[in-house]
């Protein structure tokens, strides 16, 4: 999972998604308007205080990456790792003027050889002693460390996760980094994007296939895959797993026969790759959604929450419609 991005490769979804499905562009940060500093968080059942907006950041995964770009703020990251996939157009000049620390999770000398204040990740399984440390730890050297909180896995991850969480972690982000104002008109815009998703009719069932094979591993009932097919109008086959992500077997999804299938775009397991694993299985050819190619691609990067979340919706909305306009 080596960092790439080049924005090449999202091209193609962008422009299937549509204008109106772009992500809001980032808006340049007022000076002006600052959080409240010392600022103190409860981030995953660690509280955190920042001194002042933290000026050197560690990003570990495309949804804390991105985030920064979305709030202005990417000059501040000194390495990145981890990273998902291509950024958005817009992002992609700051993009590639990051530094990467590591192609999958760093450890804490790489992490700490880049002098960070901040460790921002996307998943709350970074720290670790094996991986960029433990919070107490980098706690004890002077660097804060950050979870995005729709990846919280303890009792403070959401029962189910909705847009207000989405949004109240880019209202946090922007606290964090001392640009509320920028945070506050990023949400606005998202606001708006999500007002305007029109939902596809009559309900039509869908398969969120993020990755395996001989044991696919899908969208289930509480986290973004969840969310952004509820908000583009379609039903998950696998809503009632009370998780986030998790392994459905074949059978089960034959017998739901599902109306479209989601495919997450990856280097690691491509979309492409996804379907040629189901047109050449006999049981799973002869579903109707294979049959038909009913296929909605989602890369990598937005699959997660984050700041891409109502693109992503937006997105998966708009292919649907196209689907049936075919």
């Amino acid at each position: 999972m080596a960092p790439r991005f080049a924005p090449l490769v999202l091209v193609p979804v962008l422009l299937l998604a549509g204008c109106a499905a772009s992500p809001a562009a980032p808006t340049t940060p007022d000076p002006t308007a600052t959080a409240d500093f010392p600022l103190t968080i409860d981030n995953c059942g660690t509280e955190v205080t920042f001194e002042k907006a933290p000026e050197r950041v560690v990003t570990i995964k495309s949804t804390s990456t991105e985030m920064m770009l979305a709030l202005g703020v990417g000059d501040r990251i000194v390495g990145a790792a981890f990273q998902d996939g291509p950024v958005p157009e817009e992002w992609a000049d700051a993009a590639r003027r990051i530094p990467s620390l590591a192609p999958k999770m760093p450890n804490e000398e790489s992490v700490l050889g880049v002098t960070p204040d901040l460790v921002y990740a996307g998943w709350e399984s970074a720290f670790t002693p094996d991986a960029a440390g433990a919070r107490d730890e980098l706690a004890s050297l002077g660097v804060a460390s950050y979870v995005q909180p729709a990846a919280c896995q303890r009792a403070e991850q959401p029962a189910k996760l909705d847009f207000d969480e989405v949004f109240r972690e880019i209202r946090e982000s922007g606290d964090i980094f001392g640009v509320p104002q920028t945070a506050s008109e990023l949400v606005a815009a998202q606001e708006k994007q999500l007002a305007g998703i029109e939902k596809a009719a009559g309900a039509p069932t869908a398969l969120w296939w993020s990755s395996g094979t001989d044991t696919p591993y899908v969208g289930a009932g509480i986290g973004a895959p969840q969310l952004l097919l509820e908000t583009a109008g379609l039903t998950n086959i696998a809503a009632d797993v009370a998780s986030t992500w998790a392994p459905l077997g074949w059978e089960a999804i034959i017998a739901a026969d599902p109306d479209v299938i989601v495919l997450v775009d990856s280097d690691w397991n491509t979309a492409e790759h996804k379907k040629e694993y189901l047109a050449g299985n006999p049981a799973t050819a002869a579903m109707t959604a294979v049959k038909e190619q009913r296929y909605i691609v989602v890369p990598f990067a937005a699959s997660e929450a984050g700041v891409r979340s109502v693109w992503a919706a937006a997105s998966i909305a708009q292919q649907y419609a196209e689907l049936g306009a075919r």
